[in-house]
């Protein structure tokens, strides 16, 4: 493992002037995949495809932080074992969330396909009883937005203010923000109609982010992303919980 390590290190040592990030993540998990191998790691094939690209993406992105940041994240070195667990965990549990929520959208295309009973209406109790996460899918606070979206704190609070965008609160009087809403760093177009039609931020964005009969079982949030704003105007008026 060290030698290929090594060998690694040697391709990145000088990296050719305007090699991307994507490249060099994917050179890292060519070797790592190989040093798996080489080592009698047993995995599957499909993890350890995922093994060597999660390796190789941590690895470009170390390589375009600032030198502040990467001296930085050395004064945490004893515990980067407990933070690469935590980080492959929260992908794991990320994915299982998705799946879920796939698996239970095609239910009800299943169903009608089948030509079965109407699919029941979403229990509206759970935006109060499950987190957040759970099925509003990602979401985020103002610094990851400022930082990553580059949307500047004052501006998010003023959207907020205005209705102009999405605010989940998450505990006492925190907010966080899903990331489905924005467009190039900004709130797609007719979120601010569709919180006048759905008053509840929380309703409003389980409406937004699920198959809506209403609109022939498309998704709101992404019909917007599209432009279609008067079509899923004119069905969040008309929508009412049961």
């Amino acid at each position: 493992m060290r030698g290929q390590q090594d060998r690694c290190m040697t391709r990145f040592q000088n990296p050719t002037v305007g090699t991307s990030q994507e490249a060099l993540a994917g050179l890292v998990a060519e070797a790592v995949q190989q040093a798996l191998v080489q080592h009698g790691i047993a995995l599957d094939p499909q993890t350890l495809v995922s093994a060597g690209v999660l390796a190789g993406s941590v690895a470009a992105t170390l390589t375009f932080l600032s030198q502040t940041q990467r001296l930085a994240i050395d004064t945490v070195r004893s515990e980067w074992t407990a933070l690469a667990t935590e980080f492959v965990q929260s992908i794991a549990d990320k994915a299982a969330r998705r799946a879920r929520n796939i698996a239970a959208a095609d239910e009800p295309a299943a169903a009608a396909d089948d030509d079965k009973a109407a699919s029941p209406q979403p229990d509206w109790r759970m935006l109060h009883s499950t987190l957040i996460e759970e099925w509003a899918g990602e979401v985020a606070g103002s610094t990851y937005l400022e930082e990553n979206l580059r949307i500047p704190r004052s501006t998010l609070h003023r959207w907020q203010r205005r209705g102009e965008v999405i605010a989940l609160r998450k505990g006492g009087r925190k907010h966080v923000f899903p990331l489905a809403q924005f467009i190039d760093g900004r709130p797609a177009a007719g979120i601010s109609e569709v919180l006048s039609a759905i008053s509840n931020p929380r309703l409003a964005w389980f409406w937004l982010n699920r198959a809506a009969p209403e609109l022939g079982g498309r998704v709101p949030i992404e019909m917007l992303k599209h432009d279609m704003v008067q079509e899923v105007v004119l069905a969040a008026r008309d929508f009412s919980p049961a």
